[in-house]
């Protein structure tokens, strides 16, 4: 039986069949692993951007959303589907560029430590629960006015990265808690002076302009990131801080302005995968006890 064994595993008596089905495999392999995960998931996020785009063009707006944005009524009435597209759906080029440029950071890193898979179910599980999170507290108490503002109107659209970027800004917080890092600040303060002053200001022109001048400056933001010169970087408004901090002050500051503002931010989704990244991360700590607390030294 040993020597039947033997013979049948010998690479000349394999079939041909087998042979080719290993090669196409090892072919696309190589071309996938050509870009990391994150890699993968930022080009699909563009591909989705431009689909949704282009079908505004030729659709109507509510169509389109119904389709590729998440929206709680229509979740629990069935648009289950809308958990995961919504994930890789954007509208407004400042928010694609945003989300894009903190996957591409922190993405990056955290698929280092964790591997591929492990990082792409992981940010996979996140989204999604960051959606039934936030289309949960949306349905059930998002229909009074202040609900509205806490938990976001039932009827109203949610798009957007953010949630699954959320869980792997919480898994780091408690992997590498004392690492260093900056929010960039300045395109939030942006948004939330934006938003102010829409509510304030009831000519269509100047709120024009004002969103006009929020996205120019919200490029210009990410332009100074990348840019070689330390006071060009300084108009964003980098904030240095541990990593634990970081989702705390990226998302109550936010959760307290909405009290009194309307917010183009969905702070529930937020939320929702800051806690599913926290979970995973206190998993990983209790699992891989010995490789948890020297990745947290090692990072610091």
């Amino acid at each position: 039986m040993g020597k039947w064994f033997q013979n049948k595993l010998e690479k000349r008596n394999l079939r041909r069949y087998t042979k080719k089905r290993m090669q196409e495999n090892s072919k696309v392999n190589r071309v996938s692993r050509k870009f990391s995960v994150t890699g993968w998931l930022i080009i699909l996020n563009i591909i989705t951007y431009f689909i949704i785009l282009f079908s505004l063009i030729s659709a109507d707006q509510n169509k389109v959303m119904n389709i590729f944005a998440l929206q709680a009524n229509s979740f629990f009435q069935g648009n289950y589907w809308t958990l995961l597209t919504s994930m890789f759906s954007h509208i407004y080029l400042p928010h694609l560029f945003f989300n894009l440029i903190s996957l591409f950071f922190i993405g990056s890193f955290l698929e280092k430590i964790i591997g591929r898979k492990k990082f792409f179910w992981f940010y996979i599980v996140s989204g999604i629960f960051a959606g039934i999170f936030y289309s949960t507290l949306s349905y059930n108490f998002g229909l009074t006015g202040l609900g509205s503002k806490l938990f976001v109107s039932p009827d109203t659209y949610a798009l957007g990265a953010s949630g699954a970027i959320f869980g792997i800004a919480g898994l780091l917080a408690v992997l590498t808690p004392m690492m260093r890092v900056y929010l960039i600040a300045g395109p939030i303060f942006a948004l939330v002076t934006q938003a102010i002053l829409g509510s304030i200001i009831n000519s269509p022109p100047l709120n024009s302009l004002i969103s006009l001048i929020v996205t120019f400056y919200i490029f210009f933001s990410i332009f100074s990131i990348f840019s070689f010169n330390p006071k060009l970087r300084r108009f964003a408004v980098p904030l240095g801080m541990p990593f634990w901090i970081l989702p705390l002050i990226a998302i109550v500051p936010l959760m307290v302005v909405g009290i009194y503002v309307d917010l183009p931010i969905g702070n529930t989704a937020h939320l929702g995968g800051l806690i599913m990244g926290l979970i995973y991360g206190f998993y990983l700590r209790k699992k891989y006890k010995r490789k948890t607390t020297a990745i947290s030294k090692y990072f610091r």
